[in-house]
């Protein structure tokens, strides 16, 4: 798993490390990235369990690129299609989907008009 130099590394040990992922600070949110989950480990909750956990210490959205066929597990986790992203993620997005099918997802306010509880970007 690589991750960007200031990013925040989360892990879920059993007692080695099993998961991991990394969140990077973006605007006034987070880049989710690189969640991995040993292959021996998969099914048993161990990723939800972690993104949970990160997500809980956050303060603001937190943005994630996905394939199409992820959608669903992180829409479990309270993820939405995002309506709008920092200009560094679009621009990397659209890189992105140059040569892969990816979606934008979005968890958390997405502006400072949005109202507590409000999962629906403004």
């Amino acid at each position: 798993m690589r991750a960007a130099s200031d990013a925040e590394l989360w892990v879920a040990r059993r007692p080695g490390i099993i998961a991991g992922l990394s969140l990077s600070k973006v605007g006034e949110g987070f880049w989710l990235t690189g969640l991995f989950v040993d292959p021996q480990h998969r099914g048993l909750g161990v990723a939800g369990q972690l993104v949970k956990a990160a997500l809980a210490q956050t303060d603001g959205p937190t943005w994630l690129f996905c394939h199409p066929d992820l959608a669903p597990f992180y829409q479990r986790l309270g993820f939405d299609q995002a309506q709008h992203l920092p200009e560094a993620l679009a621009g990397r997005l659209q890189r992105y989907q140059r040569s892969k099918r990816l979606l934008a997802l979005q968890h958390g306010q997405s502006s400072l008009t949005s109202s507590p509880g409000n999962s629906t970007s403004v």
